[in-house]
């Protein structure tokens, strides 16, 4: 063995979608404008749910937060990404590729307890209609938003000191656009075998109490939805949650497909295409999702345009 064969990797070099060097202006300028409209969106949203008050209820606290986490983890990804399209050589040091995992697994976990809390919600407005203010209290909403930032703060703790138990002494190249758990694995000179089994247990634990907090929020609300009588009542509850539960099933099934499994099982190729799809695509469709279906959204939009915010009408 070389000399370089026994040293320390201190850096890594992301060498995802480096293997096509006449793509890379393309997907600079892809990556880029999903970038921008993914800040955008959320941020705006974050935005306007601060500024008008008729969208300080829960469901549109816990959207607002959950708009923040998908920005958190396009900062923590995109921008690194992008640069690495015109950089020579694609390295990030190994704090650099730390600090990526943690707030990467800080947004997805936190979003896993939030898309929760919003199920939670709608099941609460759509039974139990006369008690929503009662159940789903002001204290009640913080209590569930914190829980789920300390959720995701503990979960990302776990995994990186984990991490940083691993020793990398050999090839430091990541088949990767990002500091993922699954490339950091099969570089590593240390046997993952910890890491590969507190990854499903403590992922998969996670998917396990959102998914029955869904789930069983969902069918409660499906029977109360086919004993309604009234038609319109009917399609304002389906309209209500249709939103929620296309993200939820968009989110859920890429982290289940990309995190449950054992890495043993799973090939470099599978990890780009999935992983594009929930750092990428998911926040980009979450503002879209949420706002061009919802009245109230857009109401608030409107409102904006004219410089006529809701509080300002309600004095007059």
């Amino acid at each position: 063995m070389t000399k370089d064969n026994y040293s320390m990797t201190t850096e890594f070099i992301l060498v995802g979608f480096m293997d096509r060097p006449e793509l890379k202006p393309l997907l600079f300028v892809m990556f880029f404008v999903i970038y921008v409209i993914t800040m955008v969106g959320n941020l705006g949203l974050v935005a306007l749910i601060y500024m008008e008050h008729c969208l300080h209820t829960p469901m549109y606290i816990f959207l607002g937060n959950l708009a923040l986490m998908d920005s958190c983890c396009s900062c923590a990804i995109t921008p690194k990404m992008l640069q690495n399209f015109f950089s020579e050589d694609g390295t990030i040091s190994l704090y650099e590729c730390m600090a990526q995992f943690y707030f990467f697994c800080l947004a997805e976990t936190a979003d896993c307890f939030l898309l929760a809390a919003m199920a939670y919600d709608r099941y609460v407005a759509i039974c139990s209609p006369l008690q929503y203010h009662t159940r789903m209290s002001k204290k009640l909403c913080i209590q569930m938003t914190t829980g789920a930032y300390i959720a995701g703060n503990l979960h990302s703790m776990v995994h990186v000191g984990l991490l940083l138990r691993l020793t990398f002494c050999g090839s430091h190249q990541i088949n990767h656009f990002f500091c993922d758990v699954f490339p950091l694995y099969r570089l590593s000179c240390v046997d993952p075998y910890i890491n590969e089994l507190m990854l499903p247990i403590l992922a998969g634990s996670i998917q396990i109490f959102t998914n029955i907090t869904v789930l069983i929020s969902y069918l409660y609300i499906l029977f109360t939805i086919f004993k309604m009588k009234s038609k319109e009542g009917r399609g304002k509850a389906i309209s209500t949650c249709a939103s929620h539960f296309l993200s939820v099933s968009i989110f859920y099934g890429s982290l289940l497909f990309g995190y449950t499994q054992p890495s043993s099982v799973k090939e470099e190729d599978e990890d780009i295409p999935v992983a594009v799809f929930y750092t990428q695509v998911i926040p980009l469709l979450n503002p879209f999702i949420y706002s061009l279906r919802n009245k109230e959204v857009i109401n608030a939009v409107k409102r904006i345009i004219r410089h006529k915010p809701h509080n300002v009408l309600k004095q007059k």
